[in-house]
């Protein structure tokens, strides 16, 4: 979810101060060329006295006779989806007689991650229209479904019979006299029809959540609730305007509040002072906050919320550690297309019970691409980040160092003149994907983590945008073919030999001309199922539906026709094959994918 400044022309039907049109507003000199931050350390605020001043202080020195650049108003998140986006859900254990079923396709394992749909090989539990829908694995029915009243695209978590729900809700505040849209979690029973337990509403957006074991922790970003209207006047007359606005703030104006219902009773409140820490450098523009949810509680809480004076975009979770990386691409958009600065990354450790603590930050040179990009091994973080101003990409590793992520080796050079397209860290190996006209896959050795180093690298047309290992040494690319001349030509299957990291081989492919594949942005939508060497990838084009095939034997073999229906995500459970698409859910058999049956979703 990346801020874009015609949101505010998005939502130009809401009376939200600081959105006005450019026919209303003189056109910003252009901003400098962003400075590179300093090293950044941890430090906690003693006092809302002192978390005041700091911020009245920090936002200050970012205001301009705009207001903050990048800030957006809450509500217009409200129509973006999550982002975000398992082996099998480390919740609660089936009963011993439920059958093997597959989990949400996630990074890592033990840390599961929000999804359209989730089984525990009983049942299927999955959103549709805002709908939450439960059906019988068994009996291949529909036996209940619970209108959520969330906007925006909303995803779960599933531990026993517990479901939690991300999505946006609307929220009457004190502060406005009208509903505003704000992040919305709601916990579901499912022990019987389902119900409704409680219903949590904050200030700001859903960055992402991870669960381990029945615990879940959600991150949210709230901007500033300073109101800056727009005035007639100059550049000066209008900044000191804005200063004022800041110098008489409380220091509600930043901290992100809440609202919890259960059972009809609603409790509010708001993060305290002494929950929230800061780096050395901020902006005060936006607050990050980890809220902490025991699914298998009485209740929801407030989330027990553990705030960081910072924005976010991007989570990368294990079962032990917690990193949101703020790559700040919004500063692009404000300075019309110069290079990002740096990417700034903030961990938590995660204890077994209670809420995270908020151990260490840094920052790397570039910007990340997704999750993928980032990797724990060792108690060591790897990071590939693609540096447009150099225009070529790196791998970094980063020790913690009490509270720094300090930088201790480093590999550059990648794909000069490109950007990355897939990373995958597999123990001490990294394989990084660049493309402009052809697809160099490289292959990493991380062993050292001091003298990180191309081990060897693989150049084809095209280029894989997911990969994902699929036995030892093997690793399916998800992505596009392409001619010589980087036109793509539809969706491409391929099958990598990492076996010798200095002689990586491309042993077997498939394309599937004028297509594409919900993969190549969200690999939630790839299914991986081991038992049978199965791989199933959604697919749009000519044709819609998933490509089966079975990966064996260094081959890529056609499994059976899946062609008909949209597909967006494939679950296994037993001797069946449950595909899900905006209409329904089809089920054939596992080892045919003969078409046994369909259960629409209206």
């Amino acid at each position: 979810m990346r801020r874009r400044l015609w949101l505010c022309v998005m939502f130009s039907v809401l009376p939200l101060a600081g959105c006005t049109s450019a026919a209303e507003r003189p056109t910003p000199p252009p901003a400098r060329s962003p400075v590179p931050a300093p090293p950044i350390k941890l430090v906690a605020f003693d006092s809302c006295d002192q978390l005041l001043k700091e911020l009245r202080a920090a936002t200050l020195r970012g205001l301009t006779p705009y207001g903050l650049p990048g800030a957006v108003p809450e509500a217009a998140y409200a129509a973006r989806d999550m982002a975000g986006a398992g082996a099998v859900d480390a919740a609660a254990a089936p009963p011993a007689a439920a059958p093997a079923y597959s989990g949400t396709n996630v990074h890592e394992a033990g840390a599961d991650e929000p999804d359209i749909v989730k089984t525990d090989g009983r049942r299927i539990v999955t959103i549709s229209g805002g709908t939450l829908h439960v059906i019988d694995a068994v009996g291949r029915r529909e036996t209940g479904r619970l209108a959520l009243g969330l906007h925006g695209g909303a995803q779960l978590l599933l531990s026993g019979d517990r479901a939690l729900v991300l999505g946006y809700s609307e929220r009457k505040t004190s502060r406005l006299a009208y509903p505003s849209m704000g992040a919305g979690v709601i916990l579901v029973d499912l022990s019987g029809p389902p119900r409704i337990i409680s219903r949590y509403r904050g200030d700001g957006r859903l960055v992402d959540a991870r669960q381990t074991g029945n615990v879940a922790r959600v991150v949210l970003s709230t901007a500033t609730k300073l109101d800056f209207p727009y005035v007639d006047g100059d550049d000066k007359s209008r900044l000191q305007r804005n200063k004022r606005v800041v110098n008489r703030a409380k220091v509600d104006a930043w901290l992100p509040t809440w609202e919890v219902t259960t059972s009809g009773t609603t409790t509010e409140g708001r993060t305290d002072c002494g929950a929230v820490s800061r780096p050395d450098s901020f902006t005060g523009s936006a607050m990050l906050t980890v809220l902490t949810f025991d699914l298998t509680a009485p209740a929801l809480t407030d989330g027990s919320p553990v705030s960081v004076v910072a924005d976010g975009d991007i989570v990368y979770g294990t079962p032990t550690s917690l990193y949101i990386a703020n790559d700040q691409r919004w500063r692009i958009d404000a300075i019309g297309g110069r290079s990002a600065p740096d990417t700034e990354i903030f961990k938590f450790a995660l204890p077994a019970a209670g809420k995270p603590v908020f151990e260490a930050s840094g920052a790397v040179p570039g910007r990340l691409l997704n999750q993928y990009s980032l990797s724990e091994w060792d108690g060591r973080l790897r990071v590939a980040t693609t540096d447009l101003a150099e225009r070529e990409s790196a791998v970094r590793v980063l020790e913690q160092r009490g509270g720094k992520l300090q930088e201790i080796g480093k590999v550059t050079g990648l794909g000069k003149g490109e950007r990355i397209y897939a990373v995958r860290f597999i123990g001490d190996r990294g394989y990084v994907v660049t493309f402009r006209q052809v697809d160099p896959l490289y292959t990493l050795d991380l062993s050292n983590p001091a003298r990180p180093a191309v081990a060897g690298e693989l150049k084809i047309t095209g280029y894989s945008a997911h990969l994902q290992p699929v036995g030892d040494d093997l690793v399916v690319g998800v992505g596009q073919e392409a001619s010589a001349e980087g036109v793509r030509e539809g969706l491409l299957i391929s099958l990598f030999d990492v076996e010798d990291p200095a002689q990586p081989r491309r042993l077997a492919q498939h394309v599937v001309a004028d297509s594409t594949s919900e993969v190549e942005f969200d690999p939630h939508a790839l299914l991986w199922w081991p038992a049978t060497r199965l791989l199933v990838v959604p697919v749009n084009g000519k044709a819609n539906g998933a490509v089966a095939v079975h990966v064996q034997n260094g081959t890529i073999r056609a499994a059976g026709n899946l062609a008909g229906e949209p597909v967006r995500r494939s679950l296994v459970i037993g001797d069946q094959l449950w595909t899900l698409g905006d209409s329904g859910l089809g089920v054939a058999n596992l080892s045919t994918l003969e078409r046994i049956g369909w259960l629409p979703l209206t």
